[in-house]
This record gives C-alpha cells, sequence and structure tokens, in this order.
C-alpha cells in the first residue's frame, strides 16, 4: 500500500492527504486479483467516496493528466507461474496462434451473443448443434456439440494448454490414466462411503469463471475474454421451440434459464478439463474438510466419494452438510436425493463399482452381460442387439473389456465367451 500511496504523490508532486486511504481501499478491493479489470478500477475510482469528496474539495486542480497504460503481458497467479503454457499476449498473437484471422476469430468468440440471439440454434450463425436428452427424475440435459470449425479450435486449446495444466490430484475424469476405477480405489474396506453427486455440473459453470480461470493463468483480458468466449456458450432460446416438444414444461423452463447464460458446453472437447480446472478451489477445500475429519477424498466429473474410519463414521451426516454448503459457496448444487451413507453392512459402491472389500463390477451387471453373450452363442447376435446398436461387437467387446480392466478373472470368463460368438 504504501509503494502504491507513494507512487501517486510522486505523479501529483505534492502530498495529500486523502491518497493513503485511497491506496489502502484500492488494495482491500483488488490487491488479492492478479490482475483488476479496466473497467471494474474505473468503476471503484468514480464510486470511491473520499475520492469524490477530494475531488469537490480540490475542484480545478484535479484532473487526468495522461493514463499510464501498461503493455498487455502474461501476468500469471503464484499458483500458475510454473505452467508450462503458451504465451499470448495480443489478440493478435491468439489469432496467429489459432490459425485465424482476428475477425474470425471474434466472430467464433461470439463476444456479442449474436448466436445465441438470433437464428433456432442450428443454422449458419449457430456454431453448435444441439441435442435435447430427458433424464430420469423429469430433468433436461442439453447436449451441445460444436461444428468442425470450432471443434478444430477448441481441439488446438485442449492439446497446447489445458492439457499442460494440472489439475487437483483428487480428480479423477478424463485425464489419463484415471478412470473410474482409479476414483473408486481409494475407498475399498473403509468404514463408511459417502457418496454425492453435483447437479448440472457443466452448465453450473458460468463463461465468467472460465474467463476468469484464463486471466489466472496469465492472460491479459482481451485474450482471456476470446479464449473463454471460444470455449463457452449460451444456447438460442428458439432452438427450444423445436427440441423440446413434448418435455415437461416445466422442466423445460428451468432447462431453458439454465443454459440461456454462457456456460460450459456439454459436447465440446475443452469443457471437461476446464470443468476440472474451475473445480480446483472446491477440491481444495472439499480435500481439506476431509483430512480435517480423517476422511480420504476423491471427484469424478460430478460423482464426488468421501470415505473413512471410526471417527469419520461417527460425523458423517454433519459432513455432508458441511461438505453441501461449501459446493453451495462454489457455485454448484447437491443432488441430495442421490446423497448415500454407505456403513460396511450395505453394498458400498461408486459410479458402478462396489467397494466393500475389492474393487469389483456389479454383480447384477456382470450376470446380465454373461446372459447376453451366451444367448448371442446360442441364437446368434442379432437376436440379442435389442437397442439397435450400429457396431454391436464394438459394443459387446468393450463392455467386456470394462469388466477385463476391473476384474481380470471374470473378465477373461467373459472374454472366453465372447470368443465363441459367430458374427
Amino acid at each position: 500500500m504504501d509503494s502504491i500511496a507513494a507512487h501517486v504523490r510522486a505523479r501529483l508532486d505534492t502530498r495529500w492527504r486523502w491518497v493513503d486511504g485511497l491506496a489502502q481501499r484500492y488494495v482491500n478491493r483488488f490487491g488479492s486479483q492478479v490482475r483488476p479489470r479496466r473497467r471494474d478500477v474505473l468503476n471503484f475510482l468514480r464510486t470511491d467516496e473520499g475520492l469524490r469528496d477530494a475531488e469537490r474539495k480540490y475542484k480545478g486542480k484535479l484532473r487526468i493528466a495522461h493514463w499510464i497504460a501498461e503493455p498487455a503481458r502474461m501476468l500469471p497467479a503464484d499458483a500458475a507461474r510454473d505452467w508450462a503454457i503458451p504465451k499470448i499476449e495480443t489478440v493478435g498473437e491468439l489469432a496467429a496462434w489459432l490459425c485465424i484471422g482476428e475477425s474470425e476469430l471474434e466472430w467464433f468468440a461470439d463476444r456479442k451473443r449474436l448466436n445465441s440471439r438470433a437464428g433456432n440454434g442450428d443454422g449458419p450463425i449457430s456454431h453448435y448443434h444441439y441435442r435435447v436428452l430427458a433424464k430420469q427424475g423429469g430433468n433436461i440435459r442439453l447436449i451441445e456439440v460444436p461444428k468442425k470449425r470450432l471443434k478444430a479450435l477448441q481441439k488446438i486449446i485442449l492439446r497446447e494448454l489445458l492439457d499442460k495444466i494440472p489439475s487437483h490430484p483428487a480428480s479423477h475424469g478424463f485425464l489419463k490414466g484415471h478412470s473410474i476405477l482409479t476414483f473408486a480405489a481409494p475407498h475399498v474396506g473403509r468404514r463408511v462411503v459417502l457418496r454425492m453427486d453435483l447437479r448440472d455440473f457443466f452448465p453450473s459453470i458460468s463463461g465468467a469463471r472460465v474467463k476468469a480461470f484464463f486471466r489466472t493463468a496469465g492472460y491479459p483480458d482481451a485474450v482471456a475474454d476470446l479464449l473463454g468466449g471460444i470455449c463457452s456458450n449460451a444456447a438460442p432460446r428458439r432452438m427450444w421451440k423445436t427440441l423440446g416438444k413434448g418435455l415437461d414444461p416445466l422442466a423445460m423452463a428451468k432447462a431453458r434459464a439454465l443454459y440461456a447464460f454462457r456456460h460450459l458446453p456439454q459436447g465440446a472437447p475443452t469443457s471437461p478439463a476446464l470443468a476440472n480446472l474451475c473445480a480446483y478451489r472446491v477440491d481444495c477445500r472439499l480435500n481439506g474438510l476431509a483430512k480435517a475429519a480423517g476422511a480420504t477424498y476423491t471427484r469424478y466429473a460430478d460423482d464426488l466419494a468421501f470415505s473413512g474410519g471410526g471417527e469419520f463414521a461417527r460425523g458423517v451426516e454433519r459432513f455432508a452438510l458441511r461438505a453441501a454448503a461449501i459446493l453451495m459457496e462454489e457455485g454448484f448444487a447437491v443432488h441430495h436425493r442421490k446423497t448415500r451413507v454407505m456403513r460396511q453392512g450395505v453394498r458400498q459402491h461408486l459410479a458402478g463399482l462396489v467397494t466393500n472389500q475389492l474393487v469389483n463390477v456389479l454383480r447384477t451387471d456382470f450376470d446380465k452381460l454373461k446372459a447376453i453373450l451366451t444367448n448371442c452363442v446360442r441364437h446368434g447376435a442379432e437376436s440379442q442387439n435389442r437397442e439397435r446398436h450400429p457396431a454391436f461387437r464394438q459394443h459387446l467387446d468393450g463392455r467386456v473389456g470394462f469388466v477385463e480392466m476391473v476384474n481380470p478373472d471374470k473378465g477373461a470368463r467373459l472374454r472366453r465367451v465372447f470368443e465363441l460368438i459367430r458374427w
């Protein structure tokens, strides 16, 4: 604060008493930020009562001689200083990095939201294809798949930037070397397992949060805004008139409100990585809470798991409330009907895997798959393709491969039956 006040006094060439107070208020407001936005600083100066009093007192003596504009440069937060990410400091550099023109860059970032305000969601002005899925319980999920050119830009950002940034160790979704197996393994043989589920995980992460992440990485405002625009989307309202036919009106109204603002689109290649990175702070807080309670914490996308011994078991219900409060503070909502407290006397399962004594597939899932394979051998594969999978062989091969990954012995038994099928 003293250095800021001294700098201001030096520029004013005199000692104004109100400068120290202004500098202190500025530090209180922006001291925790890596790079305050220019518009936020201007708004702070416009509304600061001390500065307004000084302006009235020294009317005619205070004026802006000239703006001291710092050149755009990378300014990462302390935690981001070691990230091996591309150095991009201007809009021109960003356009060159993505191999497109600056006008195209603005078009794909859609900062003026032309995409969401015009068209029906699938015309030439739209950058996405949309598909509506009705979930159990009546809720609606919107799948937003970027079109070819936008997807190509997002893949560059994913490969050259996002993949180079480490996620929290508790995160296991969408990461190389991680799976639901590594997500569930730390909770094997525990006295109690707490499972929680997040509502609307991807759309809960706003476009503003995505842009803030890129600023934390060190990118200047103009670059961060464009990167955030390319990686987020606001669904056109008119799109729902076509895709929402026959769906529950109340659920439709909630979905329209949820997807109307910029968010991470489920279907974009950048969204899984950004979801993990934007959830870093909540992972830190939940991991700290778990350690304080003698528990272990892992997360796979929107599935959260906590487990521990006797101490954790005695206070698990209170712990769940504290975890839900942290999630709410961080902008996420818990699907309370899916919260489960599973003690040793019942089947403990996470993401479809049993964790009581060892990680294993559910017996019902194993028996069902074994029956399908056996009937394929006896009656032909087509007789069992009731869901009309276009590549049924590959579908069954993948399911057998999953069991092999979780339980090699059971997987080998299924593989022997699979090899007997005549295709």
